[in-house]
């Protein structure tokens, strides 16, 4: 399976056009969003672009590839906005044999890890910090954040092919990757 991995549009059209443009080049069957979808936060500067009706417009539009955790700044009104649920505060996936609990970070984060056992996958937005470490028990995996990027990072994303895990800015370069083999 080809997965894209991507968190905290906040909102922004400019950025969520690109996300998508990155899914359909890279062939990606299914897109994985960590939460934080239509709204910026208050903690946040607006970001390019920001405009959440057209956000929901176009995730409502491949709504059958979706598959979305909750983020701290995701509602019940984003929800009545979205075709397609956002509202699971985390989802445990089996990818080549591993066990990946993704949710949005700002609950159960590498900080504060849910039980996990050897060997399984950590995966999180909501710090806008790109991460793919190998930890004691677990995988650490952040894909950054797709509009507001923190820490100096780039704009970014994670695809999951064949095994491996690419962290890639917008322009689909690899800045990192991860076997799991």
């Amino acid at each position: 399976m080809k997965l894209m991995i991507a968190s905290d549009l906040h909102g922004s059209c400019f950025y969520t056009e690109r996300m998508l443009g990155r899914y359909v080049e890279e062939g990606a069957e299914k897109l994985l969003l960590l939460g934080d979808i239509l709204y910026h936060g208050p903690r946040n500067d607006l970001p390019k672009g920001y405009d959440p009706k057209s956000v929901a417009k176009l995730l409502n539009s491949v709504k059958k590839e979706l598959l979305c955790v909750r983020g701290n700044c995701d509602a019940e009104v984003d929800q009545m906005m979205l075709e397609f649920p956002i509202l699971a505060d985390y989802a445990v996936l089996w990818l080549e044999g591993k066990m990946v609990f993704a949710t949005h970070g700002h609950r159960n984060g590498a900080d504060n890890p849910p039980p996990l056992q050897q060997g399984s996958i950590l995966l999180h937005g909501h710090t806008h910090l790109m991460a793919m470490e190998r930890r004691e028990e677990y995988l650490y995996l952040n894909p950054g954040s797709v509009s507001l990027p923190k820490g100096g990072n780039p704009n970014s994303y994670i695809m999951f092919e064949d095994g491996i895990f690419y962290m890639k800015n917008m322009e689909g370069a690899i800045l990192q990757q991860y076997a799991l083999i």
